[in-house]
């Protein structure tokens, strides 16, 4: 009995057997899959310190360290520390990007990015001789930075009236070497929007989220049955999730933030997952112009009237009534 249960196993369609082999494909796939999506990921935010030097000549490009910043005497004024990124987003090299992916926090690599993805190779059309009369003249001398109708570029020669301008970055044509460590994967909500406006602004600014009750006007759906004659609307609570920014003069004065606010707020809804984003401005707090404005027209009921509430303030009335008659005319 035992023979002709071997027999027929061992006559078992090929057919069957083939039925069966894709379970085990499916088994490896999915394996596979998992393995690869281990690690950080396009979207993942973290927080990165790193250094970037040329290769040919090893000059400080960029960092993150203040003890490399202070060697190379550079930044006095800046604030150097970790910087927080979104992986995929083109915050840094792509190849810098493209190494990290897969990897840990606490993982650290050195990555060559080539001319071609840093800061492009040198065009020699961008090369250009110009009238000297159009650079300053305390800026016209070889080596110096200059702009010219929109264009930023450096003088490579000045030979009477003609100077050679190159306009191609400075950097062009050089390799970059980053060395890097990844410290942190950001979650905290409120981390990863102080990050986002540093990145877009390079500013350190106040930000909060709140769950806000609004009433909102919203279309009734008419039942299957009726036929309404005109659209009627009812009046809704909805929550709105908003990120709150605090206001300050340095943001209002900011070139990224004056021409594209919408651009930002629209990538922080995305990032973020929140439903807008409001620019808090507070005013009339700790004095300053606006609470001496406050001062001068409480003192306008008084016995002083505005002239003697102007000289407190250290204000030439007369020459602000000047400046008015003027504009008018």
């Amino acid at each position: 009995m035992s023979n002709e249960s071997e027999a027929e196993e061992a006559e078992q369609d090929p057919a069957d057997e083939a039925a069966e082999a894709p379970e085990a494909d499916e088994e490896v796939e999915e394996t596979t899959d998992e393995s690869e999506s281990e690690g950080l990921q396009a979207g993942d935010f973290i927080t990165l310190d790193y250094t970037a030097r040329t290769v040919e000549e090893g000059h400080l490009v960029d960092t993150t360290d203040p003890e490399v910043a202070e060697e190379e005497g550079v930044g006095e004024d800046q604030e150097f520390a970790p910087r927080t990124i979104i992986l995929g987003e083109g915050h840094i090299f792509g190849p810098v990007e493209d190494d990290i992916i897969g990897k840990d926090v606490g993982d650290s690599g050195t990555v060559t990015v080539p001319a071609t993805e840093a800061f492009g190779e040198v065009d020699d059309e961008e090369i250009r001789t110009i009238p000297s009369d159009k650079i300053p003249e305390d800026e016209r001398y070889p080596g110096a930075h200059v702009e010219i109708d929109g264009e930023d570029g450096h003088i490579e020669t000045i030979i009477g009236g003609r100077a050679r301008v190159d306009f191609n970055h400075p950097l062009a044509g050089e390799d970059i070497e980053y060395e890097y460590e990844i410290l942190d994967e950001v979650d905290d909500r409120q981390e990863k929007a102080e990050g986002l406006l540093d990145i877009f602004l390079d500013m350190d600014l106040e930000v909060w989220f709140e769950t806000d009750v609004e009433e909102e006007e919203q279309l009734v759906e008419p039942d299957d049955d009726e036929e309404a004659d005109e659209e009627e609307y009812e009046t809704v609570e909805v929550e709105k999730d908003t990120l709150y920014i605090e206001a300050t003069p340095q943001l209002s004065m900011n070139q990224q933030w004056m021409f594209q606010k919408q651009q930002i707020a629209q990538q922080l809804v995305d990032h973020l997952g929140v439903d807008r984003v409001i620019v808090q401005e507070t005013l009339g707090e700790g004095g300053g112009m606006m609470g001496g404005l406050g001062g001068m027209m409480g003192g306008m009921g008084g016995g002083g009237g505005l002239e003697e509430a102007l000289e407190d303030e250290d204000v030439d009335a007369e020459e602000i009534v000047e400046e008015i008659e003027g504009a008018e005319e």
